[in-house]
């Protein structure tokens, strides 16, 4: 596929259309229950470049997903192909070895940190997923301080490996599988849409993390001191959620204060996504442990690592290990990725299209089933809601994405009920792409989710 045959949707069949219909049918006879993307965007992959991808139909998409967040350059960005193909040539599994591949993408990796965190901070490949990545960190934290309690927060999502699962907040992801991992404490996050203590947001001064530091301070609160505090900076599948910052900077101190490690869930955020290399760097805060995973490759290769201080550097050779943790096309691809950045800006277009996004999601502001517009960076969502009852508008979610994916553009649902609708483009995506796909997301709104008469 070129980039000239690609300058806008263009959606010519049904959606499903007959031979994506025919690949579906052939997933759904063969493939495993749990698979759930084309379950809501049913159409079947040809091939992609840079913000489209094209169905074997021939139909062509907009794609605001971004492979869930791995695309941080699109489809195919040839650069980092090249990059990946070259290193597949010399070697491709490692394990942990050492490799020029391996160094140089540690070497890029920390380069991105902040510089006072740079010095002090080491590096973990994990397996390949950012779910391992999770367990890694919690398995690090548990053995630096010989604790085994966890304090994550409502709403979060770390993964669905049996650990990660038990970290988040989805209860029907954990209730068909019983006896998940013990000793996991939720407090509220600062989700002040819905808050969940029930307070006015524009007077309450964040008064949801009183309930953590009260629990944690006080020698009747039934919590012993935890191994660690996972947080998301922007709560991503739980709908596109960003923290308030006296809420960060309130954890960061009370977990400073009482020497419990803080956690940073960058997978989803991490790698540029929101308009800095990683989240927490909004906040002014300085993290014990970062995660990170989908986007460091670039393309979709999978990496994944944590990245932690070295006063947690306590565990034994062999601690926490994965085949597939010395993928070298992957670090290959990410260095590359890290060039791309610098010498494109790249940091400056997702700020400066972040804005334009936002700017162009204005016209939603008025709809009556429009809870709130929010986001960072490229990563937004469009909460709906009932306009009498407040009620998720799981439907006219559902409806949107559907509709939306007729007109040629791809996006995903999350949040309580799905009823948040996420925009999630790739980083370099232009002005252009992004006034198209936002045109579309408003007439699907608009006609879904109606005025009350």
């Amino acid at each position: 596929m070129t980039q000239t045959t690609i300058n806008y949707p263009l959606v010519t069949t049904a959606i499903p259309g007959p031979r994506s219909a025919e690949y579906l049918s052939h997933q759904n006879q063969w493939e495993s229950n749990a698979r759930s993307y084309p379950r809501r965007l049913p159409i079947a992959l040809a091939e992609g470049f840079g913000s489209y991808v094209r169905d074997v139909d021939g139909n062509v998409f907009i794609d605001f997903l971004s492979g869930a967040g791995v695309l941080s350059l699109g489809h195919n960005h040839p650069e980092v192909v090249k990059a990946a193909a070259d290193r597949l040539q010399v070697l491709t599994h490692a394990l942990d070895f050492p490799t020029p591949a391996k160094r140089d993408f540690v070497d890029a990796q920390l380069s991105m940190l902040p510089p006072t965190l740079r010095s002090r901070m080491k590096i973990h490949f994990c397996g390949p997923t950012g779910a391992n990545a999770v367990d890694a960190a919690l398995k690090l934290c548990k053995t630096a301080t010989g604790r085994g309690s966890v304090v994550s927060f409502q709403g979060g999502f770390h993964g669905s490996s049996h650990a990660a699962m038990a970290l988040s907040g989805l209860v029907s992801q954990k209730e068909p599988v019983a006896d998940g991992m013990p000793g996991v404490h939720f407090f509220p996050y600062s989700y002040c849409a819905r808050c969940p203590l029930g307070l006015n947001p524009d007077t309450c001064q964040t008064n949801c993390v009183s309930l953590l530091e009260r629990s944690l301070n006080d020698p009747n609160g039934g919590i012993t001191k935890p191994a660690a505090v996972v947080l998301e900076l922007v709560q991503g599948e739980g709908g596109i959620i960003p923290a308030r910052r006296a809420f960060v900077q309130r954890i960061r101190a009370l977990t400073k204060a009482l020497d419990i490690p803080l956690v940073v869930d960058e997978v989803q955020t991490g790698c540029g996504r929101t308009g800095t290399w990683f989240a927490f760097e909004h906040y002014d805060i300085e993290p014990d442990v970062i995660v990170a995973s989908k986007a460091l490759s670039g393309i979709g290769l999978p990496v994944a690592i944590i990245l932690y201080d070295k006063e947690l550097d306590t565990w034994s050779p062999g601690a926490h290990t994965g085949t597939f943790r010395g993928n070298q096309a992957a670090f290959a691809a990410g260095v590359e990725t890290i060039k791309i950045f610098h010498r494109d800006h790249i940091l400056e277009n997702v700020r400066d299209r972040g804005a334009q996004l936002r700017a162009d999601l204005t016209a939603l502001e008025p709809n009556p089933w429009v809870h709130e517009i929010r986001g960072r960076g490229l990563m937004w969502g469009i909460e709906l809601a009932d306009p009498i009852t407040k009620a998720p508008a799981s439907d006219q979610a559902a409806a949107v994405q559907s509709y939306a994916l007729r007109q040629g553009l791809i996006i995903e649902l999350g949040g309580r009920d799905d009823s948040v609708v996420r925009l999630m483009p790739p980083l370099n995506v232009t002005a252009d792409v992004i006034d198209r796909a936002a045109a579309i997301v408003v007439d699907a709104i608009t006609q879904y989710c109606p005025s009350i008469t």
